[in-house]
């Protein structure tokens, strides 16, 4: 598809915004994407609220995060094959009837095993929106120096969204009913999912099958080193997403006051959208690859300090300085994705790495629950240093395989590939 964008000497936000068609996705795309923000913390705090304990909360949440780990990627790939409206419109009703179920029994005190059962389909069907809005963009784009600022623009939406989703789960269940959070996310993935499936002019379109660009074999986005090291950096990342949202509910338990909470997690995750912003504003000299390494090992030394922590003030500077850190590795991942994957498998290489956040996001919540029940407070802050440390070592090791030309057997097409859609995130990008 041909770019529909204008040239401009100075490519930014604001020429990024005024491509036309865009809005038409963006705004139901934001709405939808809210469950991948509200659903852990939801089920975490209407959980705990019906059984009184942490660990329980932490391991249902924890299925419904292995289990949207599990199925995204397939999702991506149904996406890139058939088209997106074909996948969104079964999904978006199976996830909100699953929330429905997953509350309700919740509510009737029913046995953890029946939790279980019904948190499974809950994370399967969870849509996926954010990797297909980048995938809208991608082809919106093809071919136009606006692409790297359209994966920072998603970026920092991401973040925005994390901002946001869990702080009006948490207000919601501690202001009107401890299900309000989980309403509200079935809700919005109700109608913000529908409206952005009707959005059928933007989709990018469905490739032949048994064909990557119409010409040669279809690549699996796993098939690909990078990508396998980005998804273990992601899981990292998903580990510090996780074990925050449990430890910072039990710390304004111990101390007594519930409702700061939704300050703390607002804290960090308004220094997580910041730092994305500011990613997006800067002409970087160097690339997204030194940018995640750099990122990354912010992250891990803000991350060993937080188990230290015993106070409101320090915990919130301490959280922020976590946020400033995770933006840099999350917007390097998904820029190199760009000239890592070809177009027919760039959908499931963002569910991919999605996925991967919500795996680690769902084995800190069950490890910082049981932590915090046993423990305290203190002890689940420890899950996101452990986290963050493994794949630290992980990505310091593999790290020249975030290049192109580390792709094995693949890296000559790859490029190829990227050559051919004119994109190459390795420039510095203007912004408005």
């Amino acid at each position: 598809m041909a770019s529909t964008v204008t040239k401009d000497p100075r490519p930014g936000y604001g020429q990024l915004l005024r491509t036309p068609g865009v809005w038409t996705f963006l705004l139901p795309g934001f709405a939808a994407r809210q469950p991948f923000a509200m659903l852990t913390i939801g089920i975490v705090l209407l959980v705990q609220h019906t059984t009184g304990s942490y660990g329980s909360a932490g391991a249902v949440a924890a299925a419904t995060g292995v289990s949207m780990a599990l199925f995204a990627p397939q999702s991506g790939k149904l996406a890139d094959r058939f088209g997106q409206r074909a996948v969104l419109l079964p999904g978006v009703l199976i996830h909100t009837a699953s929330v429905s179920a997953l509350t309700a029994l919740a509510l009737a005190d029913a046995p953890l095993w029946a939790l279980f059962v019904a948190a499974v389909p809950t994370g399967a069907s969870v849509p996926q929106i954010g990797p297909m809005v980048r995938a809208r963009w991608a082809a919106k784009l093809d071919g136009s120096p606006l692409m790297p600022t359209a994966a920072a623009f998603e970026s920092v939406t991401d973040e925005f969204t994390f901002v946001v989703g869990p702080v009006l789960a948490t207000a919601l269940c501690a202001g009107v009913h401890p299900a309000a959070g989980l309403i509200a996310e079935a809700a919005l993935t109700l109608v913000g999912g529908l409206l952005f499936a009707a959005q059928k002019r933007t989709q990018p379109k469905v490739l032949p099958r048994g064909s990557a660009d119409g010409s040669g074999p279809r690549v699996s986005a796993l098939s690909i080193p990078g990508i396998r090291v980005l998804v273990i950096a992601f899981l990292g990342i998903g580990s510090v997403f996780g074990g925050m949202q449990v430890s910072l509910t039990a710390f304004s338990e111990e101390i007594g006051d519930p409702s700061v909470n939704g300050l703390l997690y607002g804290i960090f995750a308004g220094g997580n959208m910041l730092a994305g912003v500011a990613c997006g504003a800067i002409a970087w000299k160097s690339g997204p690859r030194r940018r995640v390494v750099i990122g990354y090992v912010g992250l891990t030394l803000a991350a060993s300090g937080l188990w230290a922590v015993h106070s409101v003030a320090l915990l919130a500077a301490l959280g922020l300085l976590v946020g400033l850190c995770i933006a840099p590795a999350l917007i390097g991942g998904y820029t190199l994705v760009e000239s890592l994957v070809p177009a027919s498998a760039r959908t499931e290489a963002f569910t991919w790495l999605t996925g991967a956040v919500a795996l680690g996001q769902a084995a800190a919540v069950t490890a910082a629950g049981q932590l915090a029940d046993a423990k305290g407070a203190s002890a689940g802050f420890v899950v996101p240093l452990v986290g963050t440390v493994l794949a630290l070592i992980t990505l310091l090791t593999l790290r020249s395989r975030l290049s192109p030309q580390g792709g094995g057997g693949q890296g000559g097409g790859l490029i190829a590939a990227r050559g051919a859609s004119g994109m190459d995130h390795r420039e510095p990008v203007a912004v408005d």
